[in-house]
């Protein structure tokens, strides 16, 4: 079945206010899981048209699949890293923990690529 793009915006709409509500409510963890989601969805619209070989089907796997992908530009593949890096911590994190800034810089891209 092939996913429409105004399905697809209103999937990825759903999952960020999801991931927005889950920061008012301080569980950083449903913002990020909601935040991949979203992002996921924009990937799996892309994919569509343009396929590519070992990207799955879940979010984890697309973004781990973006990151080594030579045709997606470095901010795109940084902004994945985060998403799909393990934050134990909020204070360890090796850079800011914004993941539904990170989720709309790849739909962005996805969305409209």
């Amino acid at each position: 079945m092939k996913l429409i793009k105004e399905i697809a915006q209103m999937h990825i709409d759903a999952e960020l206010n999801r991931a927005a509500e889950a920061l008012k409510e301080g569980n950083d963890g449903m913002a990020r899981v909601c935040a991949r989601r979203a992002s996921g969805i924009a990937i799996t619209y892309w994919l569509q048209n343009n396929p590519r070989e070992g990207y799955g089907e879940s979010a984890m796997n697309q973004l781990r699949s973006i990151q080594k992908d030579e045709t997606v530009p470095e901010e795109i593949k940084e902004a994945a890293e985060r998403l799909t890096t393990h934050v134990k911590n909020k204070s360890d994190s090796p850079f800011s923990d914004n993941p539904i800034e990170d989720a709309k810089v790849i739909i962005e891209y996805f969305m409209n690529h």
